[in-house]
C-alpha cells in the first residue's frame, strides 16, 4: 500500500456521521417518479404509455443517442402518468409516475448474464449500455461510452475511485466495506475491457478499514495496487486522482483517456457487477441520509424514483427546522426548495442543515485564495468577471469548461462570493447560445 496526497484543495470538517451505519434496504414506496433524463447527454425516449403495466427492471426509456442511457422501472406496477417533474438542479424533465401494485415481478434482462470470468469486452460494453449504467460519482456519464475510448488513445491504467472526499457522505465507504469482492471483480472486468496494464484502488486515509479490506483481497494479485490518499477535497475528482497517482495532467478540454487513464467510482463498479452477474439494471443505489439533527444517520439501498421526503422521514430528519436540504454533499450538492423530489441515479446523499444562513457578499478582496486552492489552477476571480460582463469567448478560453464545479473557490472566499454559481451560470449561457447557433 502506498500513500500519496494532492497539493491543492481544502480539508473541510468531515461530518461522517453515518460511517458506522451499515447499508439497509429501504422499503418499497407506494409510488416512484422516474425521469427520462438522469444522465449526461440526451434524455431517454419513453417506451411506455399511461395505464401500461410494467415489471421491475423493465426498460421504460430507450437511449436516444451515443451519449445517452436507457431508463428502467424500479418497481412493479402501473404507469399512472407521463408528466414533467422537478429535478434537484432546478431544471425539469419528463418522467414516468408509476404506482406500485401487486407482487413484485422481474423483467428478463436484455443482455448476456454470465459468470464474470466468461465475459468479453463487447459483452461488458453491451451490459453497461443496456443496463443503463452511468457514473455514480456525480458526473452520470454513460459508462458504455466511457469504456469505449478511441483506438488512438489506449488506456494503460484503471483507477478505482473510492476517495469519497465529500464531507458527510458515506455511501461509497459502506459499499467498499460490505461489497469489497463484487467491486473488485467489476474492476478486473473493466481492466480487461480497456486492455489496461495496471490497476489502482484509491481510498482516502479516513477510510483505512476499506483500504485494508482491498489490500487483503488484492494481496498476490498481479498489477493491482491499493493507494492510500491523504484526506483532501476534491481528491475524488478524476483529474485530481490522475495527477496524484499517475503524475499526468489532463489537458484543458481533454478527458482522462487523452492521458491513458480510466477512472471509475466504486458505486458504478458495484452496479456493473449487479448487471453482469445478476441481470439487474441500475434501478437502485445507496443514498446517505444525514445532517444536523438527523436522529438516525443512515445509508439506504434505495429504488430510483423514491421521494426524498420518505428517506428523510425514515432517518428522523428535522424537516420543520431545516434551513437547507441538499441533494449530494455540502461542497457540490444542490440545495432544493422541497423534499418532494425523487432520488435519481446521481443522488449520493441527502443532507439536512438547520443552522445554514445566507451570507452577505462583499466585493472581491483580490486575496488569491481561490486561485491557490483550485486543483486545476484556474484564476477563478477573473473567469467570473468575464462571465459577469458577458465576455463568453474570453470565459471559454480562460477555462470555463475545464472547471469541475468542486466548490473549493466558494468555500475559501472571504468575501462570500458565490463563484461556482457564477461558473454554472456561465456554462448554461454558453451552451444555450451554442445550441441556438
Amino acid at each position: 500500500m502506498i500513500e500519496l496526497r494532492m497539493r491543492r484543495g481544502v480539508h473541510p470538517p468531515e461530518g461522517k456521521l453515518s460511517a458506522s451505519s451499515p447499508i439497509q434496504g429501504f422499503p418499497l414506496p407506494r409510488q416512484v417518479i422516474i425521469p427520462f433524463s438522469q444522465h449526461a447527454g440526451k434524455p431517454a425516449t419513453p417506451l411506455v404509455k399511461k395505464r401500461q403495466k410494467v415489471k421491475t427492471g423493465e426498460k421504460i426509456g430507450e437511449a436516444s443517442g451515443f451519449i445517452s442511457a436507457p431508463v428502467h422501472s424500479s418497481v412493479t406496477g402501473t404507469v399512472k402518468a407521463l408528466e414533467t417533474t422537478l429535478l434537484p438542479n432546478g431544471s425539469s424533465a419528463l418522467a414516468a409516475i408509476i404506482s406500485v401494485e401487486g407482487e413484485e415481478e422481474w423483467a428478463e434482462p436484455t443482455w448476456p448474464v454470465k459468470e464474470p470470468s466468461e465475459l468479453t469486452p463487447d459483452d461488458l460494453r453491451k451490459i453497461t449500455r443496456e443496463a443503463g449504467i452511468v457514473g455514480l460519482g456525480g458526473a452520470v456519464f454513460p459508462t458504455s461510452v466511457k469504456i469505449s475510448p478511441p483506438r488512438e488513445y489506449p488506456i494503460d491504467s484503471v483507477i478505482v475511485n473510492g476517495a469519497e472526499c465529500e464531507p458527510y457522505l458515506t455511501s461509497d465507504h459502506r459499499l467498499m466495506l460490505e461489497h469489497t469482492e463484487e467491486i473488485f471483480q467489476a474492476a478486473q472486468l473493466l481492466k480487461m475491457t480497456v486492455g489496461a496494464k495496471r490497476g489502482y484502488i484509491a481510498i482516502e486515509d479516513n477510510k483505512r478499514d476499506a483500504a485494508e479490506a482491498f489490500e487483503k483481497l488484492t494481496h498476490g494479485v498481479a498489477d493491482w495496487e491499493v493507494v492510500l490518499l491523504k484526506t483532501r477535497y476534491p481528491q475524488g475528482a478524476e483529474k485530481s486522482l490522475i495527477k496524484v497517482i499517475l503524475g499526468r495532467e489532463v489537458p484543458m478540454g481533454g478527458l482522462p483517456f487523452h492521458v491513458g487513464a480510466l477512472v471509475q467510482n466504486v458505486g458504478t463498479l458495484y452496479a456493473i457487477y449487479q448487471a453482469a452477474a445478476k441481470g439487474i439494471p441500475l434501478i437502485k443505489r445507496v443514498v446517505t441520509v444525514t445532517g444536523e439533527g438527523v436522529e438516525k444517520p443512515s445509508n439506504f439501498m434505495t429504488r430510483i424514483g423514491t421521494s426524498a421526503r420518505e428517506l428523510l422521514t425514515a432517518a428522523g430528519a428535522p424537516l420543520d427546522e431545516a434551513t437547507k436540504i441538499i441533494f449530494g454533499g455540502p461542497m457540490m450538492g444542490m440545495a432544493v426548495k422541497s423534499p418532494d423530489i425523487p432520488v435519481l441515479k446521481s443522488t449520493s446523499g441527502l443532507l439536512v442543515l438547520t443552522t445554514a444562513k445566507k451570507r452577505k457578499v462583499f466585493p472581491c478582496l483580490y486575496c488569491g485564495k481561490c486561485v491557490y486552492a483550485c486543483p486545476l489552477k484556474i484564476t477563478t476571480t477573473r473567469l467570473v468577471k468575464y462571465i459577469q460582463a458577458g465576455m463568453w469567448d474570453q470565459a471559454k478560453a480562460f477555462g470555463l469548461f475545464n472547471c469541475m464545479e468542486c466548490g473549493v473557490c466558494s468555500y475559501v472566499c472571504p468575501a462570500n462570493i458565490p463563484l461556482v454559481h457564477w461558473i454554472r451560470y456561465g456554462k448554461f449561457m454558453v451552451r444555450m447560445m451554442e445550441a441556438k447557433s
